[in-house]
């Protein structure tokens, strides 16, 4: 009776020595890598934002939600400044996410029948500032 003979396949190698297989293994996981170590760095970079975030009061001390809302970077050296705009929300609450520098900031808010305000602040990186406006009837 004759023995079957078992043939031995050779795998395809590349010049390295690395299988097919697994090269096409670590290319799957090189891009999902990749997006992970993107999403540290953009984590990593919200928590180093400046804040500066506040509630905006009418003068018994209720909420005023539909407030706007402008920040203003403070500029020395001439140049135009950049102006951020918002509105406060139903509570009367308001946010800016800013880069990690430390800038002095212009904070105005300005709502329908009620006397605008405006105060200063400085932003620091990873800091939140808070800010709190109380805005009076509007003089006839």
């Amino acid at each position: 009776m004759k023995t079957p003979t078992i043939s031995k396949r050779k795998r395809k190698t590349t010049k390295t020595g690395a299988s097919t297989a697994r090269r096409a293994f670590f290319a799957l996981l090189l891009p999902a890598g990749l997006v992970a170590a993107g999403k540290k760095e953009k984590e990593k970079e919200k928590k180093m934002a400046a804040v500066i975030a506040g509630t905006v009061f009418r003068d018994p001390g209720f909420a005023i939600g539909g407030a706007e809302v402008e920040l203003t970077e403070v500029r020395t050296d001439g140049k135009r400044p950049k102006v951020r705009k918002a509105i406060s929300d139903g509570r009367g609450e308001f946010a800016f996410y800013l880069p990690p520098d430390e800038v002095k900031y212009k904070v105005k808010v300005s709502a329908k029948g009620l006397q605008s305000e405006e105060k200063e602040t400085t932003a620091a990186p990873g800091a939140r500032m808070d800010v709190f406006f109380t805005l009076k009837p509007a003089v006839p």
